[in-house]
């Protein structure tokens, strides 16, 4: 419910428990993406079977631990400290849990992004001192967008596991070039010889980054269409033949564009939909829409939002 807050110059909203279970159900199937759960015997644990059973002199037994120097060496709190911003207590204590964690489950390696090297390397210190046992630890390295230190909600530039295949690949070619290399090695199995040595431009390069990605969490026909539907709606200018999504409305002379926008979905909220507006950034059938009500919507009719969303106007 406390949420890490490695890299956050701002303290994190902290969550109910309600949310938290909202926001795993599904987790088990997005890591079957990746891993064979049955092959592997994969169990799921939840912490809060041993954090809610600490009473507060387990708590203080397992602080006294570590030092005020040691987590202030977090490089996230001296840069709070060198603005001026509020560290708060729980922020302090989040890793010294996590080390626990590892104590309680008798961890023999933990693996994480390189992010998490801090927390991992307290669980290795807590696991010497109170069990007297050498935890490895293996980092991983994270993707990371020019400019910005990972991807994530936070950052705006998530793909998530189970986003559908032409959304995958449409964000994946969104990617500036710099990402490719990076792409290759974190994300496929490909053997950077071969991709050096193939000779495309950067855009084909891309492409096949994609496809392998898209093959990878979905399947090769997916990726395919995938790519099919990339290249009709971003290069050739054209409609996708799928995955239009039919939005009803009742006849009237004049249609609320900025009403369809929002609850077709296709934006989040009306200050929203008037920007995308005044930016040219909405057409009916292929034309630019420069005002806020218009009558041109008819049966039929395809609004796009943006570059990737589409809607199917159906008068009822």
């Amino acid at each position: 419910q406390i949420g890490d807050p490695t890299d956050k110059l701002a303290t994190r909203k902290q969550l109910t428990k309600a949310e938290v279970e909202r926001n795993s159900a599904n987790y088990k199937e997005l890591i079957g993406k990746i891993l064979d759960l049955k092959r592997a015997n994969v169990r799921f644990l939840h912490n809060e079977e041993w954090t809610n059973k600490l009473k507060p002199v387990d708590m203080l037994q397992i602080a006294s631990q570590f030092t005020v120097s040691q987590l202030l060496e977090r490089d996230m709190f001296q840069k709070r400290i060198e603005e001026g911003k509020e560290i708060y207590v729980h922020e302090f204590l989040y890793p010294i849990f996590q080390a626990y964690d590892s104590v309680t489950m008798n961890v023999d390696m933990e693996i994480g992004g390189n992010d998490q090297t801090f927390n991992m390397l307290a669980g290795r210190t807590l696991m010497k001192k109170m069990i007297n046992k050498e935890k490895f630890v293996l980092t991983t390295q994270l993707l990371t967008e020019p400019g910005k230190e990972k991807m994530g909600k936070t950052e705006g530039n998530l793909i998530a596991l189970d986003e559908k295949p032409s959304e995958m690949f449409g964000k994946i070619m969104s990617w500036p070039d710099e990402m490719i290399q990076p792409g290759f090695i974190l994300l496929t199995d490909i053997p950077m010889e071969k991709v050096e040595t193939e000779q495309l431009n950067p855009i084909e390069k891309k492409k096949w980054l994609a496809r392998e990605i898209v093959t990878n969490l979905h399947s090769e026909k997916d990726a395919k269409n995938a790519e099919k539907e990339f290249e009709q709606v971003f290069q050739k200018g054209q409609l996708p033949e799928e995955n239009i999504t039919v939005y009803s409305i009742k006849p009237t002379k004049k249609q609320d564009i900025i009403e369809i926008l929002t609850t077709s979905g296709l934006v989040k909220s009306n200050s929203e939909a008037k920007r995308l507006i005044n930016q040219g950034g909405v057409d009916i059938d292929g034309f630019t829409l420069k005002e806020f009500s218009t009558d041109k919507v008819k049966d039929g009719t395809v609004i796009r939002a943006g570059k990737k969303k589409f809607v199917k106007i159906k008068i009822k």
